[in-house]
């Protein structure tokens, strides 16, 4: 039995204050009111016949193959970096994470056009792999897939390593204590800390690959069936078609939602047990 003196006061719900409603309102308004006129535009009894065009397929078809080897390269090359910027103590680090990030303040159409001034004709190593190797990378399907990794790496990045820095290193030096090389530290400690937050982390990265415009059709162009992915369909067909172009948006957007909700965390819900 628990005496009176143990007994413990019932946590309670602090609960929203009332004034907060409003402006959350208003924000919610913002960002469901425009899908909503979405919907609201289009026939939807017309919309498979609108995404059944060999030009959406086409670009459906792009999209996911591009996004998916876009994904896989961000995971590659992503992880050792968010690695490295989460555990080395090398001076210059916290600028290499600045650059890191620097694509999620960049407009994409800059980016396109570093790529471009990088990997064109004319470009640092663009000239070279022309001169060296005959390979022209703008306006290609590679072009397409290297715009959307620009962009999508750092979300892959910020997530591990915060991931990384959040459970700390205790782990990693014990194995290091008990005599573990760098390298098995790496696969037998790192790399299954990271596991959780590089599934959330990648499907982030294919949902930003998938979006990707700006970069895309800078650096690749819009040419059917090689560089149109979906976004740039989309722009394609708001000038020939807006219904066309309507229906993409709103396959789109069906698929944002899907990947919100597998990526989005369980703590992040509020769910108590």
């Amino acid at each position: 039995m628990v005496s009176r003196g143990d007994r413990r006061p019932r946590e309670v719900a602090a609960g929203v204050p009332r004034v907060l409603w409003v402006p959350a309102s208003v924000a919610l308004a913002l960002v469901v009111l425009p899908v909503v006129g979405l919907v609201v535009r289009i026939d939807l009894a017309r919309v498979p016949e609108l995404l059944g065009t060999s030009a959406s397929l086409n670009a459906l078809r792009l999209s996911l193959v591009t996004a998916t080897v876009s994904t896989a390269l961000c995971v590659v090359l992503g992880v050792p970096l968010a690695v490295v910027l989460a555990r080395s103590t090398a001076r210059g680090v916290r600028l290499l994470r600045a650059v890191v990030l620097l694509p999620l303040v960049l407009p994409p159409v800059v980016g396109g056009l570093a790529l471009l001034f990088l990997l064109g004709r004319n470009g640092m190593l663009g000239y070279l792999l022309d001169v060296a190797a005959g390979i022209r990378v703008p306006f290609t399907t590679s072009a397409v897939v290297l715009a959307q990794t620009f962009v999508a790496m750092p979300f892959l990045v910020v997530s591990l390593e915060g991931a990384l820095r959040a459970s700390g290193d205790r782990y990693e030096r014990v194995a290091a204590t008990l005599g573990a090389r760098p390298w098995t530290v790496f696969r037998r400690v790192t790399v299954p800390l990271l596991l959780p937050s590089l599934g959330s982390g990648a499907v982030l990265s294919f949902a930003r690959a998938l979006g990707e415009f700006g970069a895309t059709i800078t650096f690749a162009g819009s040419l059917e069936g090689v560089t149109r992915t979906l976004p740039v369909e989309v722009y394609h067909q708001a000038e020939a078609d807006v219904d066309s172009a309507v229906a993409l948006s709103l396959l789109l957007v069906v698929v944002a939602v899907l990947v919100i909700v597998v990526a989005r965390p369980k703590a992040l819900e509020g769910v108590r047990s």
